[in-house]
């Protein structure tokens, strides 16, 4: 008697049955780690195997002793961007230097096709203008976060503002109040990230 077909899910990611399906039959973006320093030759091997792949490089001046030149560097360090369907993921995550791919939910989650498409006008506008992006904060103020360690651990509220420490804002609609109080920053996640980051070691003091 023949076994029945296993879904591409429980193949691939036995772990993940929630995976949706159209992953399985339609190329999208994803993002995933790498090897310090290995972005470019990553992205190398990929396109050598056929595979389409995107690191955002920024170039940024350095000056030597004669001269001054301009050299390019990962705009997200420790990261690259393929676009693959995910039955080919395991041939990917074969490829020397890269470690991982990124997971949300519990299965790789794609990069929206406009987030990519808005870094690449950045990476485009930044190397033409010679101006050079700097890192901020993903957090911004009004977004849900939960305190991910310390004092107030698990607690769930709006991000006030981030100045050295954050300012979290807990409401209760019900009675029109609220409170707020200030939390070391890197205790706080974004509702998104607290689901797939690992607890904080606790704080010893």
């Amino acid at each position: 008697m023949e076994s029945a077909k296993s879904s591409p899910s429980s193949v691939f990611f036995p772990e993940s049955p929630l995976t949706p399906s159209e992953l399985f039959e339609h190329p999208q973006w994803y993002a995933f780690r790498t090897r310090g320093r290995a972005e470019k030759k990553v992205d190398r091997l990929l396109g050598d195997a056929g595979i389409e792949s995107y690191v955002p490089l920024v170039e940024r001046r350095r000056q030597w002793s004669d001269r001054e030149k301009r050299v390019q560097f990962p705009l997200f360090p420790g990261y690259l961007f393929s676009r693959l369907v995910l039955t080919r993921l395991h041939e990917v995550l074969r490829t020397p230097g890269l470690v991982g791919v990124v997971r949300i939910n519990g299965y790789p989650t794609p990069v929206r096709d406009q987030e990519l498409e808005s870094i690449r006008d950045l990476v485009e506008g930044a190397n033409s203008a010679g101006v050079e992006p700097e890192p901020c904060d993903y957090l911004v103020r009004g977004q849900e976060i939960r305190v991910v360690a310390g004092p107030f651990s698990g607690m769930q509220g709006i991000l006030l503002e981030m100045r050295g420490k954050a300012r979290v804002i807990v409401r209760i609609s019900a009675i029109r109040q609220a409170v707020s109080v200030e939390i070391e920053r890197q205790f706080v996640r974004s509702l998104e990230d607290a689901e797939t980051t690992p607890p904080l070691a606790p704080i010893l003091t």
